[in-house]
Formats: C-alpha cells, structure tokens, sequence
C-alpha cells in the first residue's frame, strides 16, 4: 500500500499558496491551452489520496482520469520500472527488441475478451491506439470509411478528433477535420425519445439503417465504439446495441473496434468492459489503466487483422517503451493479486447505494449510471431533462473546497464522473460521499 497516510486533510485554502506560487510560474511557462480541473500542485499520490505542496490531502475520485486504477505508487509497477530504469530506458523496439514488449503483447492476448489468435502492437497514447486501430483496419478491409457514435470521445489527434463528437474544447478551432468519419446513433437510455426500454433496438436500428443508406456497408473499414462512452457522459449504450452493432460489423466484414481506453483494466469491474453482453471485438485500444501512470497503449486484435499492414507500417519511437512495458505487468500482477474486478464492484455497490439516496432527496439528480468504478449522476434542472451544467460546475467547486477530487464530462456539461483508484478504502470512499453529499445541500 502506498506510503501517503490514507485520510483527507485541508490546512489550507484550495488552492493554498505554495500551490497559487506554482500557478504563477506555471501561466508565465505553460501554453495556455493547457488546462487543469483543479490548480492544486502535487507532491505524493497513493491509494486513495493525492498530496499537494501545502500538505492538503485530497481524497482522489478520479484516478488522473482512470489511469491509477492500481494506485498512483502501486508498489509492483515501482519496483518493476524502476528495476528496468536501472537496466535501460530505451533502445527503440523497431531497432533492438527487448523482452518486454512481448511479454505485455503476451499478456493482452491472455485477458482481453475472445479465444481465437490475437497480437498486439504497443503505442504512446490512447490517441493513438485509435489511429493506428483505424489504419490497421484499412490495410486489412481495402475500405476506407470509419463509423462512430454520438456522444463518443476517441482523441485529439487530428484523426481522433474527427472520431470525437464533442467540439468545445475538443475541437474547436483546429480543422479542417480527416475525411470519410461517419457519425450514427448510439443508445442513450436516459434521453431517447421513446424511454430506454427501446432505446437498445430503435438506437441500433437506426444506426444500421444510416450506415447502408449513407455510407454502404460495403464501404466501411471499422466501426469504432466505446462500450461505455467516457467523455460523453459515461454513457452505457442501453442493452442489445453493442451485440447488435457488432454482429451487422461482422455479417458485413467491417472491422469492429472497441474503445476500451478508459473503460479497460478492471474499471468497470471486468476485465473489459466489452465483456457485459459477451461482445467480442475485432480490435480493442486500451491506454489509461494499462501501466500505473506510465504512458503506453495498445491495439490488440486478431492476428490476420494486426497482421494487415506490410513490415514497417506501424511503430513510433516511443511506442512500447520498455519502462512503460515493466510499468503494465507490475499494474497487471496487482490487479491479478489484488482482485481489482472485485473492488471495482463492490466500489459500484457502495456508490450506487450512497448515490441513490442522494438522488432521492434532490430532484437535480436525473439519472445515476455506470458499472464499477466507472460511475456518474447527471444533473438536471428541476422537474425537467433539461442539463443543469451550472449545478454541475458548483458541486465540483464545493467537493474541491472539501478535499475531494471529482471530474465532470458530457456532451453538456452536467455529468458528475467518479472514477476512485480500484484500491481506495472503503472509508474514504464513504467520506468522498459524504462530502458530495453536503455539497448537495449547499448547492
């Protein structure tokens, strides 16, 4: 467990000076685009809590945005980076290979969804995983369109923010976009016209009737989903859409891709979030959980389909680095020995518990969603569906005052996102609970 004491503690104003200091230098060096949710600087992280340079100890419900599921100093991924720091930090992979890079590919091919023959090839970044997704695609389809959902987040690569749907901050300003990206419906329970009850099959019905009206089938490379929809609003698709989408994708030789960027590593208390409905990808990306805070991703799929493009096709200078690569089997072993699936249900257990009794006495709260340690509340104005960003904004506000660290998302700005590190305690994840509840009352 990490060395951070685990309980909240606020000595000072959040942000407190030693932190606004930083922040000066911080504006006078860092592009401007550059945001942070919270300007609190940062000196320790582990289990639960994040430590700031003037000693205040956040309770931390976001995981640098699903990353540390493990914890931010799980002791497995330090002791096994930093083994491998001692012994080299790079040689480029495409240049001398190291057995690393095969032993995580190894282990992807053992827990991600599906029995058939799987390789990998390691990356950087989530962003690119999906770039590389998309052109693994291609070379193995001889197509060139890609299909994505409403409310979907893929990156901010030039590519990637063609597959994202949210313009502000994502996109705004920075096109032209890459060409032949197809937007259809996805199954939003909680805002489709007819009630979620029929929004599985209406949603991908509709989705499958523009595709062929569109697009043709016959013309699309992948279709590319998150099977739960992380930057729009933690959304699930409503039950019957992934199977559905997935099974048109195969009928019609169209490479599915599953985001499993944020969704992935025990976050949603399965090894892949896929798993719920049994879908079996073509291709998943994974980054995020994947390495304890190290940067790394993948694209894993099955093998004649990674193995599309010619020799050389796909790389990076970085991609596989081989600390990252010591990093992810350290984060792998702890979840193994840890049980991470099984914390992130029972973390869904507590949340949803605490979650609807909140929702039962303020009416702002319009729908409480997500699996595991993937969980959030949308808020709405009262007595309405209509998104209530501005609550949204002051109850981050107040829990930050608080000592609890929360994120937002949503295609409109009113969704609340947990993401607690697997490993928090169950007695800060009541105390975070009962800070957001308070500010409930305040707001």
């Amino acid at each position: 467990m990490s060395a951070v004491p685990q309980e909240r503690r606020v000595v000072t104003a959040i942000p407190g000076p030693k932190s606004q200091e930083l922040q000066a230098r911080r504006t006078a060096t860092v592009a401007g685009g550059v945001g942070s949710v919270l300007p609190v600087f940062t000196t320790r992280a582990g289990g639960g809590i994040v430590e700031d340079v003037d000693g205040n100890r956040l309770i931390d419900f976001g995981s640098g945005i699903a990353v540390t599921s493990v914890g931010a100093s799980a002791e497995a991924v330090v002791r096994r980076a930093s083994a491998q720091l001692q012994d080299f930090t790079h040689t480029c992979f495409m240049v001398t290979p190291y057995e690393g890079y095969v032993e995580v590919c190894e282990q992807l091919a053992e827990l991600t969804p599906g029995d058939h023959a799987k390789k990998s090839a390691l990356f950087n970044s989530g962003a690119e995983a999906v770039e590389n997704a998309v052109k693994i695609a291609r070379a193995y389809t001889k197509r060139q369109a890609v299909v994505v959902f409403d409310h979907g987040y893929h990156g901010r690569t030039n590519l990637t923010m063609a597959l994202t749907a949210k313009n502000m901050p994502y996109k705004q300003g920075f096109g032209p976009f890459a060409p032949e990206v197809y937007r259809v419906p996805v199954a939003y329970g909680y805002r489709w016209p007819t009630g979620a009850e029929n929004a599985g099959a209406e949603a991908s019905a509709q989705a499958i009737e523009m595709i062929n009206k569109q697009v043709g089938a016959e013309n699309v490379a992948a279709i590319i989903i998150e099977p739960v929809l992380g930057e729009g609003g933690f959304i699930e698709p409503a039950k019957g859409f992934l199977p559905a989408v997935a099974q048109f994708a195969k009928d019609h030789g169209i490479v599915f891709v599953a985001d499993e960027i944020q969704s992935g590593f025990c976050r949603t208390g399965q090894w892949f979030a896929c798993e719920d409905e049994n879908v079996v990808p073509d291709l998943i990306t994974t980054a995020k959980g994947i390495a304890g805070g190290l940067p790394l991703a993948a694209v894993t799929g099955r093998a004649e389909i990674m193995d599309a493009p010619h020799s050389g096709g796909l790389g990076g200078t970085y991609g596989g680095n081989p600390v990252a690569c010591a990093a992810a089997l350290g984060a792998i072993e702890t979840m193994k020995e840890l049980d991470l699936n099984a914390k992130a249900k029972r973390i869904e257990e507590v949340m949803k518990g605490r979650l609807a009794a909140i929702q039962e006495k303020f009416d702002i709260v319009g729908d409480i969603r997500g699996r595991g340690a993937m969980i959030a509340i949308e808020l709405v104005k009262s007595g309405t569906k209509d998104p209530n960003p501005e609550a949204t904004a002051a109850l981050a506000k107040a829990c930050h005052q608080e000592g609890l660290l929360v994120l937002t998302c949503g295609t409109y700005g009113n969704v609340l996102r947990f993401l607690p590190p697997l490993v928090i305690g169950e007695d800060l994840l009541n105390e975070g609970l009962d800070i957001l509840e308070a500010a409930f009352a305040g707001v």
